[in-house]
């Protein structure tokens, strides 16, 4: 078995069940189905997308499965309370950039992609019925995060535990030999080998990939929380996100968001753990890389200076948001509020008291400070949001 093919997981059932399917000498197909609960894909979901990659380059067959039809249910996994389910509009249109988005990793020419509504929009009552007496409530609640809501007395709502089997059934339509996904979705998968069985077909291995922390070092990634680095995300801003990681977290992203060899990631965490080298530098690597992956060289250099420019130089960017106020009748918290540098007047407060906010690269802590309108101000909080107020 090719060795980068178990590299970095958390677990595979089994090892040896996936060394038979590898010595088949044929095309084995991979499944990997996403939600398309949100618009946009970031790093986090590129972790398990790269290992799928990994397949593909040893000649496997990629099917991405869109679940547009248990997107409109919510997936239970993680979840302490019911999750909001989606409208098909909102569904349809988040699934339209996830298909422009994987191909940034995935061989568009060898990956087919497939909507779980064709198939399980085509049940009938009867159907689900009868794939809902192949599990029962007992394996249901040894789920954790359905233990938890029940020993805490918190509502699940029947159409929850139809989540997984809806998502194992997909096992079972395509055939699938191998399915990956991240460690929250451990139970979801175990369900389609089941059922595959219960269909009297050979199970499918599982393979589990890390949760991704985002850059606040703790959270998963998730563009909810405000911690993601989006495959979007321009250049400088991508770079700018990488270098504000917590240092502990630099080798974890090297391993599983770049094509790093071992030896090569032995020695960073040496030099990180001796202090041999300084984290920056390494961090500035990485960041790099990955803006280089995403865009090219050439806009990871450009990132690199723009970075420089901001935190090294102290300079403002070359292009800075202008925005025209008539008169000042406010205190500083309340226009960054209004100019949408932050979300609330108490989270502005909070940053100008804690020294994250400068007028004219001078510190303010003061957040009842009156802008002067003799001169333009350009406003900068936190470590990459500028605007320049312009007094009319």
């Amino acid at each position: 078995m090719p060795a980068q093919l178990l590299r970095g997981i958390v677990d595979c059932i089994s090892p040896d069940e996936l060394t038979e399917k590898l010595k088949l000498g044929r095309k084995l197909r991979i499944k990997f189905g996403a939600d398309p609960s949100a618009p946009d894909i970031h790093l986090g979901h590129t972790v398990v997308l790269r290992k799928l990659k990994q397949f593909q380059d040893l000649g496997h067959h990629i099917i991405f499965l869109i679940g547009n039809f248990t997107a409109t249910i919510g997936d239970p996994s993680g979840k302490s309370k019911t999750r909001k389910a989606l409208s098909d509009e909102e569904v349809l249109v988040n699934a339209k950039t996830y298909q422009e988005q994987i191909f940034k990793i995935l061989d568009k020419n060898k990956t087919t992609v497939v909507y779980n509504n064709d198939w399980l929009g085509e049940l009938s009552a009867k159907d689900i019925i009868k794939l809902a007496g192949k599990y029962n409530v007992a394996r249901m609640l040894e789920r954790d995060d359905f233990h938890k809501r029940f020993t805490s007395n918190q509502t699940i709502s029947l159409h929850e535990f139809m989540y997984p089997l809806l998502q194992g059934y997909d096992s079972v339509h395509l055939e699938a030999d191998i399915e990956l996904g991240g460690t929250d979705q451990r139970f979801n998968l175990l369900v389609g080998r089941h059922l595959q069985k219960e269909f009297g077909q050979t199970p499918q291995v599982v393979i589990t990939m890390p949760i991704l922390e985002g850059l606040d070092g703790v959270n998963k990634m998730s563009k909810s929380l405000g911690n993601h680095v989006g495959l979007t995300d321009a250049p400088e801003e991508m770079l700018g996100k990488l270098m504000s990681i917590p240092d502990p977290l630099i080798a974890k992203y090297y391993e599983l968001l770049t094509d790093i060899n071992a030896n090569k990631l032995g020695e960073i965490k040496t030099s990180l753990a001796d202090g041999s080298v300084n984290p920056r530098t390494i961090k500035m690597e990485l960041a790099k890389e990955i803006v280089a992956f995403y865009h090219d060289t050439k806009a990871s250099v450009d990132a690199e200076q723009h970075f420089d420019n901001l935190f090294k130089n102290k300079e403002v960017p070359s292009e800075v948001e202008e925005i025209l106020i008539e008169k000042l009748d406010q205190p500083l918290y309340k226009w960054l509020t209004q100019l949408k540098l932050v979300d609330s007047n108490k989270e502005a407060h909070r940053l100008i008291t804690q020294g994250g906010v400068t007028l004219n690269q001078e510190k303010t802590t003061d957040p009842s400070a009156v802008l002067a309108t003799s001169a333009d101000v350009i406003i900068k909080v936190g470590k990459r949001k500028f605007i320049k107020v312009i007094w009319k």
